[in-house]
């Protein structure tokens, strides 16, 4: 999952280029909401004389079910009913003659969030508290720590999530134009729905043009490439949309180019700020404390630059030259081929250099 794919043009592009080959060839969602056992209206568009089906794919496009169609209105829970059984989201990719096309159609479960289990830890330093998430539900996130054990002796049982119906949308890329490169994201709605619709709904509106990478944090205290900061209207690290959306179980790991909501202390304190990953081994600590809702995969060279400025204040972050994300556009994800996923992949850690942060370690949180 983690090696790219050879590929004859950029990702952005290709995206560009096989919605307006396509012309009315794809699948668009009429509903977009879908009370439990209510249909679930998507329109499928094709020239005649060809084999139309849909194939319903999990998060690692193993195929759920298949069934024929025509061009015209569909209920996809009749064609598809497995989609009601799902506990992630899932994709329902359109095949013409055997060959997927256009982006596929996301497929959520409109669920309660699990109960959300914490407790108040140390960090590294041995003396600054904070909240640390536990588990979810019923289960631990490490279930081997004897003290978290412990603490889930005394938990109340959690109720099950309630199922609300299913929402339907168009998977989505969002493309970040900044000071030094494009940036290309893909969304991973199969891990953190809300979270994900959230960010591609600032994106659509215009919410991050002009925004600031303000914080950067080119190592951690160990000397690890850790993060970059961005998605503040106001710059200065405070800002944010006028709301808070809830911390959702993200199961996505934190590596290179990995993109995550960013918060305070309290988990669900997010809202529009984000950060890119700068490495595996600095920001797997972050995994189930942050959530993780989409992937670069291109413009590995422009989040390592925007990670490479000199840093003005070492307390927060703040580089002396601030990059920029220019323009945010929302573009029609890529098809998905049953087996295999998208032609796509997250994009990968470049080999170290000598950047003008090699001996640079400043705080984190």
């Amino acid at each position: 999952m983690r090696n790219i794919s050879a590929r004859s043009i950029p990702v952005c592009a290709a995206a560009l280029a096989t919605h307006a080959v396509l012309g009315s060839t794809g699948l668009t969602p009429v509903s977009t909401f879908s009370k439990p056992s209510a249909p679930l209206i998507a329109r499928v568009e094709c020239d005649s004389g060809h084999t139309v089906e849909l194939v319903a794919l999990d998060k690692n496009a193993k195929e759920l079910g298949r069934a024929s169609v025509s061009a015209g209105e569909v209920d996809l829970i009749t064609l598809l009913p497995v989609l009601s059984a799902q506990a992630h989201a899932s994709r329902v990719q359109l095949l013409v003659d055997g060959t997927p096309l256009a982006a596929p159609l996301l497929v959520v479960p409109l669920l309660g969030r699990p109960t959300i289990r914490l407790t108040t830890a140390l960090r590294a330093d041995g003396k600054t508290s904070y909240t640390r998430v536990i588990g979810w539900g019923d289960r631990l996130l490490d279930e081997s720590n004897v003290e978290y054990q412990k603490l889930k002796a005394a938990w109340i049982p959690a109720d099950a999530a309630p199922f609300s119906g299913l929402r339907l949308s168009l998977d989505e890329d969002v493309i970040f134009t900044t000071t030094t490169g494009e940036i290309v994201i893909r969304m991973r709605a199969d891990e953190a729905p809300q979270t994900a619709r959230n960010f591609v709904d600032l994106a659509r509106d215009g919410f991050y043009d002009g925004t600031p990478f303000h914080r950067v944090v080119p190592q951690d205290r160990e000397g690890r490439p850790f993060v970059i900061q961005g998605g503040d209207p106001i710059g200065t690290g405070d800002g944010g949309p006028g709301y808070d959306i809830m911390l959702e179980p993200s199961a996505l790991a934190h590596d290179f180019g990995v993109l995550s909501i960013a918060r305070n202390d309290w988990p669900d304190s997010g809202g529009s700020q984000f950060f890119f990953c700068l490495s595996r081994e600095g920001t797997a600590r972050l995994d189930g404390q942050y959530c993780a809702f989409g992937e670069a995969v291109t413009g590995a060279d422009v989040i390592t630059r925007i990670a490479d400025v000199d840093i003005a204040d070492l307390a927060t972050g703040r580089p002396k030259t601030l990059h920029h994300v220019t323009t945010a556009k929302v573009v029609p994800a890529l098809p998905w081929t049953p087996g295999i996923g998208r032609g796509d992949a997250c994009v990968k850690q470049p080999l170290p250099k000598t950047t003008a942060n090699d001996a640079l370690k400043v705080g984190d949180r």
